[in-house]
């Protein structure tokens, strides 16, 4: 039997499987199961499936290999049985046969339990060289490789990381016999830490390899998953932890935007935020560098960040784009805290990007920069999901190390296993923490929930997480204002208002000065409602001191006014007005009377009042209605934009569509074995399209199946054996004689015809 016959003999719901296991077969549609077979058999196919194959896959498909069943037409196949006597002194009947149905479904392995083939090409997707498994080992152990790597002298361990870095093999005289022992070679072929090849190529062993690179060590013949050691925790406790650093991730996240906006920051020429503006923006934070830096590569993510040339443009040295906060944000603030929990974590789960490289050298010896085009990767997205969804299939509150998931995840797919190196499990769990995905190194439920993509669910087991928001506040005698947790949105906006923070954290203080208390002056509240806000909302007395305070700033606030003249200045006071103008800021602002109780002048609105109050006066900004108006900054903004998708993948096909295709290739192949009679070829010519349709007409009068060529809008030419019913109009109406339905063709794509048989 070939490969072929076998493929025909299988039922359309496995080739359906097979097409979704391995969707590159479908495209373009195999005319028959021989194209079919041939695509299954090529190398770059095989190669991918192999991805997905764990180290039992391989066993099976190496003792297959071995025994000679995957030498194509010439060597024997093996009986299934014989294949589980091979294997059963390390691996039951049962996990042997759920391989052997999964290499099927792929169609690496085929035939029937009485005669097993494997496919050629499935040799050189082994993540090993051929023998690793099938001969007994002869490698050292990890830990006995730890060992002899602690008593390697520098120049040994400069030699073993050498060719761990570049290449397994290396060419040496000191490899030949005769040389002195205690030559450094010598010595690392005697402890087993090189094996010998010839008298000049000696090879560095994959264990040892990986134990230099920080990989999980792999073991060709552990042929059952690895079963790590686990610490249980209370899954409350894991979703309070994760709530505590989303409080935080929220906070910072809301402070880099602040910042940014105020000013915005240059854009390197490499696309990315370069070094000295991410230390500007974390002293203004306080926020950790290395933190900062996944901040930015979230934010942009999220597309709460952009670069651009914003509104208003920032004063720079003729950089045209700079890294600001868009318009999405101001929506993004003003919604509640698991709402903008669940679109960082979203985009941190769907990010092509590695933010722990930042600060990593790249291979100038230049530091990779936050945002630059230099983290993307492509396999980024599948990693992380990889690790997580591993951590997920543990019991809630199940914690796991990182060094621990390394291993499952190099025993499960061993062609990948340098992903798994110890750094990026650690550095992606890291982040995972930092987004409250996971605490203690455990999955949250809002982190499940999110995992199995369902981000309402996410967001619901976030908000129970999460305190729930307080509408009070605690004003100590010292003038500052505890907010015993978050508080909500209207009263966090009117305390921001009238206080500074001091210190943030499950509990945020602020505290109140005169420039806080002008600031809320200056936005247009006035001292009745700033007593009125400490009043209802303080739980503890509002001090006497707090109470003079506002009344003093407001006694003195707004007694000069200033507007747009450019500016001017009036006071209902000419002595005042008269003071000022005798003032040397007077001469600064080039203030000019034009009443005993207004003066103008050509600078800038703000600016006037930014210097009044320096030299020591309390102006308010008024509107030309005499209105106190507010003042303060916005901050800079990006018209938020439309980007493609960064993981931008094609959709694989639907089953639905499997389903038609493989209606269709079982058409092709019927029509291939089809015995033709009369026929007619087209050549455009009038005479040989008047033939087609005299063919095709005397099909449908006598209810004779023809054998067509057809060649579609897409250039694909194609076999199909059908009934005529119609010929009319420029198209064909024939019924499929397997499924029943009625296809339409069009005439003049219609290369030939003939009667079957």
């Amino acid at each position: 039997m070939t490969l072929a016959e076998w493929l025909a003999k299988r039922a359309d719901d496995e080739l359906v499987t097979l097409l979704e296991l391995r969707p590159d077969l479908a495209v373009p549609l195999p005319a028959s199961m021989a194209v079919l077979a041939a695509r299954t058999e090529q190398r770059a196919s095989v190669l991918r499936a192999g991805d997905e194959l764990n180290t039992l896959d391989f066993a099976v498909i190496e003792t297959l290999i071995v025994q000679g069943a995957g030498d194509g037409r010439h060597g024997a196949p093996l009986p299934a049985k014989t294949l589980r006597k091979l294997l059963s002194d390390r691996v039951p009947a049962t996990p042997v046969n759920a391989a052997l149905a999964k290499l099927r479904a792929r169609a690496l392995v085929w035939g029937p339990d009485t005669a097993l083939r494997v496919t050629p090409a499935a040799q050189e997707a082994l993540p090993w060289p051929l023998g690793s498994t099938t001969e007994l080992p002869d490698a050292l152990t990890e830990p006995e490789i730890t060992a002899a790597l602690a008593a390697a002298t520098p120049q040994e361990r400069a030699l073993l990381e050498k060719l761990a870095g570049t290449g397994p093999r290396g060419r040496t005289r000191d490899a030949a016999p005769g040389t002195p022992a205690e030559r450094p070679v010598q010595r690392l072929l005697a402890q087993r830490l090189l094996n010998w090849i010839d008298d000049e190529t000696v090879e560095l062993p994959i264990p040892v390899g990986q134990v230099l690179r920080n990989e999980p060590v792999t073991d060709p013949h552990a042929l059952a998953a690895p079963h790590p050691d686990t610490v249980k925790h209370a899954p409350a406790d894991i979703n309070a932890v994760a709530a505590g650093e989303v409080g935080e991730l929220l906070r910072h996240s809301a402070s880099v935007l602040e910042v940014l906006g105020r000013a915005p920051a240059p854009v390197l020429r490499s696309g990315g935020l370069g070094v000295r503006e991410l230390r500007r923006v974390a002293k203004q934070t306080g926020i950790d560098e290395d933190r900062l830096g996944l901040l930015a590569e979230l934010l942009a993510a999220a597309r709460l960040i952009d670069k651009g040339t914003p509104e208003p443009a920032p004063e720079g040295d003729g950089t045209d784009d700079f890294w600001t906060p868009t318009t999405t944000s101001d929506a993004w603030l003003a919604v509640v805290p698991p709402r903008r929990w669940t679109v960082l974590a979203q985009a941190w789960l769907e990010l092509d990007r590695l933010p722990w490289m930042i600060g990593l050298r790249d291979a100038n010896d230049k530091p990779l920069a936050a945002l630059s085009a230099e983290l993307r990767t492509v396999y980024a997205v599948r990693d992380r999901h990889a690790v997580l969804s591993l951590l997920a299939e543990f019991p809630p509150g199940t914690e796991v190390s990182a060094a621990d998931l390394g291993r499952i995840l190099a025993w499960r797919e061993p062609r990948r296993r340098r992903h798994y190196r110890l750094e990026a499990v650690r550095s992606t769990l890291a982040e995972a923490e930092a987004l409250g995905l996971m605490a203690r190194g455990a999955v949250t439920s809002a982190g499940r929930a999110l995992l199995h993509g369902s981000p309402e669910d996410a967001e619901s087991e976030m908000a129970n997480a999460l305190p729930a928001p307080v509408d009070h506040v605690l004003v100590q005698a010292d003038l500052t204002v505890i907010a015993p947790g978050p508080l909500v949105p209207e009263l966090q906006d009117r305390i921001a208002m009238v206080a500074d923070v001091e210190s943030a954290g499950a509990a945020t203080v602020y505290r109140i000065g005169e420039t806080s208390v002008r600031r809320a002056l200056d936005a247009g509240a006035t001292a009745a409602e700033l007593h009125h806000l400490f009043t209802t909302h303080s739980r503890t007395p509002v001090p006497q001191s707090l109470t003079y305070l506002i009344d003093d700033v407001a006694r003195r606030h707004g007694r000069l006014r200033a507007g747009m003249a450019q500016s001017f200045v009036r006071s209902e006071d000419p002595a005042l007005l008269a003071e000022v103008l005798a003032a040397p800021v007077a001469g600064e602002l080039a203030l000019r009377a034009v009443a005993p109780t207004v003066a103008i002048s050509q600078a800038p609105l703000g600016e006037v009042l930014e210097r009044l109050r320096a030299a020591g006066f309390s102006p308010a900004g008024e509107d030309s209605a005499g209105t106190i108006v507010d003042l303060r900054p916005r901050g800079a903004r990006l018209p938020a934009r439309q980007r493609p998708h960064p993981n931008w993948r094609p959709n694989p096909p639907s089953t639905e569509q499997l389903q038609s295709l493989v209606a269709e290739l079982r058409a092709g192949e019927r029509a291939a074995h089809a015995r033709a009679g009369q026929a007619v070829r087209s050549d455009g010519s009038r005479t040989s399209t008047q033939a087609t349709l005299n063919l095709l007409q005397l099909a449908a009068r006598t209810r004779r199946r023809v054998h067509i060529g057809y060649v579609d809008a897409q250039g694909v030419a194609s076999q199909r054996v059908v009934e005529p019913l119609k010929v009319g109009g420029g198209q064909l109406d024939a019924l499929d004689p397997v499924t029943g339905a009625v296809r339409h063709f069009t005439l003049h794509r219609i290369a030939s015809v003939a009667l079957v048989e």
